[in-house]
Parts: structure tokens; C-alpha cells; sequence
């Protein structure tokens, strides 16, 4: 038994060096960790069990034959975070520069369906070069299995040209180890699978808290522009907001927080980026944050200030309104406890998409400066009375006069009130109480969809 453990010993480490000093020296001299490396930071100390660490690929060709390192370059298992269980896997670039081949799939695979199996999330660590040449159709169609059981498992999802243009990249960090207490935070506001409720952690923040500062925390013209963040900042627990694609669409921000120390999903126009217009890329982005809530049981809260949807042709021809539409999906198909907040402008149709009652919103609260209306002011008064604004003697004081008008009669939240479209006008001072009041009530909700296969996405 002593030689085979010696054998044992020998092979594993062989395994625990199998890309080449130099290799590893190249990979080290670029400022990057090794895949063995960024598991031992990522996962609590001494949790990582690995699997397939004595797998080779038994491919041929190119010189294949003569190069069978044992991992393939891919090293796979489980462990945890803060105690919590995870799978994982982590590409190594010193091992074929981390090119995908059959054997490297089937590690990832297995690690995969382990995951599934035991309803833990899955973490994959990407530093590689594709697919492996020398392996040919057998390596994309290892990737084809990747792709599907990502789907199978709901994924969330490298840099700052994918985190400002493509919306590709959810979070950027300034380095690896920067990066990877990123996974290790979002993973703090999720529940390991979505049979789960997403954990609780009382803060001491007391639920009642009263936001004084937000009283007269607008601008005094509506024109002019805030930002929405230092409100949610202020109502949520300790103030911690954790912004997802904080680079990308920036005229809506989405990302998570607590409330009473229930992790909530936070979507919230951005008068501060294009005076918080939905745009294309903001309503995808909006659109697919709502789905990744419901999908993992998280509570849905929006705040909303939202003078219409970006106008011009770029966006007409780009599909405005058809991707409008996912994000007013997203929000229908929801059945996680949904609240909607109306700090300033509610306008038209983006109004309505923004998680408004007729669309389903559990509850609606608006502050006394809310305007819900089909559109500001100066826009209806210039359709509305055109003919008698072109009469006048005086033009211009007539329009000043009627824009007044309007705004008294229906640029505020009362009307909205009366018919029941809102549930209550609030203080900003109360916002916070009135949150985790309604996150209480609303915590056994349930809801039943109709009976179907699935929904068809206006994709």
C-alpha cells in the first residue's frame, strides 16, 4: 500500500503542476493568478474537494499523443463561500492556454450537472483560448453541452469595452482578487437555487427609520436632473447598494440591497443619464435584472422617475418599442412581491412599463412631487392647445399660463389617488417604513400563472 500511496502522490502532484514553470512564470509576469490560485482565494480555506483531477484527454494528432497533462487543463470541484456550498470550475491558461477539448468538457460538465443535482450555485472561473484546433468538431460540440446546460440552469453573466458597449459584462474590477470578492458579494444576496428564499441578514438598521434628508432632496425645477442612486442609498440597509452593469445603460440602474435584512431587486430610472429615459439598452438591462429576480425568489422594488422613451430614429429603427415590450414581459411574468416607488415624472407609456399597478405592481406609493401624466407640461400644452396658443395675442404668456394649468390640474400624484392607480401619497421621510411594511405583508405572496409551456419573450 505504501508504494501505490507514493504512486498516488506522485501523480496528484503532477497534477498540482501540470502547466510548466514557464508557463505559469508567463502567466504570473501579466499580474494574473493561477487557476489553482483563484480557487484558493475564492473559497473558504480548506473547503475545495476536486474532482477529475487525474483526467487526461486521449485525443491524437498534432502532436496530441506526446502532451497529456493531467487536468486538461481545467481544474473542477466544490467547496464553500461564507459556509455556504458552491461548484465551480477554473480555466487554466497554462495548460494548452485553457482551449477547450473533449475531456476539459466533460469536467465541466460533470461539475455542472452536480450542481444541479444538488441545487448549489455554479461558478466558472473563464481564462482560456476557445476551442482546442487540434481536437476539431469534437471540441464545439463539448461547448454545445456548456451552452445548453447553461440554459438548463439559468445563467448569470468580461472587459470594460463589453461593461460600457455590449452590456456582455455585468461587473468590472479593477483586479482578479478585486473580481473575485465581487462573486463572493453577489453570491451573499442569492439563494443557492431557485427552491430557496434568498438569505436574511439583520443589520440593525431599524425598519421604521425615518430618511429625513430626502425631504428636500429634489431640485426645485423638474427639469432638472438628481441622482436616483443617493435615494436608494438612503433608504436601504447601512446604505449598501449593490449596482449590477453600472457601466452600461446608465440611464436606469438595477442591483440589490436590503431591506429590514431582506435581500430586494432595486430598478430605478436615472434622472442624472438622459434625464432617466428608457432607451433600448435600458430596457434590456431592466428587463433582464427583473427576470433574474423572479427567477431566484428576490422581491422586485422600483423607483421611478421617467419622462418617456428616448425618441429619434436610431431608436425607432432599432426596435424601441419591441424592446420596450421585454421589460413590460419581465415585469407582467413576475411573480415575486412587486412595489413600485414614484419620486418625480411618470410619463406615458414608460410609466406604465415601470412596474405601474395596471401591470401588476403589488403596490404603488408616489411622493406629493410625482406627475403621473401621458406627457409633461410643455409637450401637451403645445398639442393640446396649438390652435388657440396660434390665436393669441400674446403667444408665449398664454402657453406659461397654460402650462400652469396643467400642471395644477394633472402633473401630480392625486388624481392617480382618487382612482386607486396609487395606494397612498407619502413623505419621502417615510419611504423606508413604508418599504419594509409592505416587503412584510407582501412576504407569503403567491401567485398561480396560467397553465402553459412557456411564454413567448417579445425577443
Amino acid at each position: 500500500m505504501a508504494e501505490r500511496l507514493a504512486e498516488l502522490a506522485e501523480r496528484k502532484n503532477e497534477a498540482l503542476n501540470a502547466g510548466s514553470p514557464r508557463a505559469v512564470e508567463r502567466h504570473h509576469a501579466k499580474g494574473k493568478l493561477t487557476a489553482r490560485e483563484r480557487i484558493e482565494y475564492l473559497l473558504d480555506e480548506g473547503s475545495f474537494q476536486e474532482l477529475d483531477m487525474l483526467a487526461r484527454h486521449r485525443a491524437h494528432g498534432m502532436g496530441l499523443e506526446d502532451n497529456r497533462p493531467y487536468t486538461d487543463g481545467v481544474v473542477t470541484g466544490f467547496g464553500t463561500i461564507d459556509g455556504r456550498r458552491v461548484c465551480l470550475f477554473s480555466q487554466d491558461f497554462t495548460v494548452f492556454g485553457g482551449a477547450l477539448g473533449e475531456v476539459f468538457a466533460e469536467k465541466i460538465h460533470k461539475v455542472m450537472d452536480l450542481a444541479a443535482s444538488t441545487g448549489v450555485p455554479m461558478i466558472g472561473l473563464n481564462d482560456g483560448a476557445g476551442a482546442r484546433i487540434q481536437e476539431g468538431v469534437v471540441s464545439l460540440h463539448s461547448y454545445g453541452g456548456i451552452f445548453h446546460r447553461n440554459v438548463t440552469l439559468e445563467e448569470l453573466g468580461g472587459a470594460m469595452s463589453h461593461a460600457t458597449k455590449s452590456g456582455v459584462a455585468t461587473f468590472v474590477a479593477p483586479d482578479e482578487k478585486a473580481c473575485l470578492d465581487e462573486v463572493r458579494h453577489l453570491l451573499s444576496f442569492l439563494p443557492s437555487n431557485n427552491l430557496e428564499e434568498p438569505p436574511v441578514e439583520p443589520t440593525g438598521d431599524e425598519p421604521d427609520r425615518q430618511v429625513t434628508e430626502l425631504i428636500d432632496f429634489l431640485p426645485m425645477s423638474t427639469n432638472q436632473p438628481y441622482d436616483m442612486k443617493k435615494i436608494i442609498s438612503a433608504v436601504v440597509d447601512d446604505g449598501e447598494y449593490f449596482e449590477v452593469h453600472r457601466h452600461w445603460a446608465m440611464s436606469i440602474t438595477c442591483g440589490y440591497a436590503r431591506m429590514n435584512g431582506r435581500v430586494v431587486g432595486i430598478v430605478g430610472n436615472q434622472p442624472a443619464v438622459l434625464a432617466g429615459v428608457l432607451d433600448i439598452d435600458s430596457s434590456e438591462k431592466a428587463s433582464r435584472f427583473v427576470r433574474v429576480c423572479d427567477a431566484f425568489n428576490i422581491p422586485l422594488l422600483t423607483f421611478v422617475d421617467v419622462p418617456g422613451f428616448l425618441p429619434g430614429t436610431d431608436q425607432e429603427y432599432g426596435g424601441i418599442i419591441r424592446h420596450g415590450a421585454k421589460l413590460l414581459y419581465a415585469y407582467c411574468e413576475a411573480t415575486v412581491p412587486r412595489i413600485q416607488i414614484i419620486t418625480r415624472k411618470a410619463y406615458g407609456g414608460a410609466y406604465v412599463v415601470m412596474n405601474s399597478k395596471s401591470i401588476g405592481a403589488d403596490l404603488a406609493f408616489a411622493w406629493p412631487s410625482a406627475e403621473l401624466a401621458v406627457m409633461g407640461p410643455n409637450g401637451a400644452v403645445d398639442i393640446v392647445y396649438r390652435r388657440e396658443l396660434a390665436e393669441a395675442t400674446d403667444p408665449a404668456q398664454r402657453r406659461a399660463e397654460l402650462i400652469d394649468e396643467y400642471t395644477e390640474r394633472y402633473a401630480n400624484p392625486y388624481i392617480a389617488a382618487e382612482r386607486g392607480y396609487i395606494d397612498d401619497v407619502i413623505s419621502p421621510a417615510d419611504t423606508r417604513a413604508v418599504i419594509c411594511r409592505s416587503l412584510d405583508i407582501l412576504a407569503s405572496k403567491r401567485e398561480d400563472l396560467p397553465r402553459r409551456k412557456h411564454g413567448n419573450v417579445p425577443l
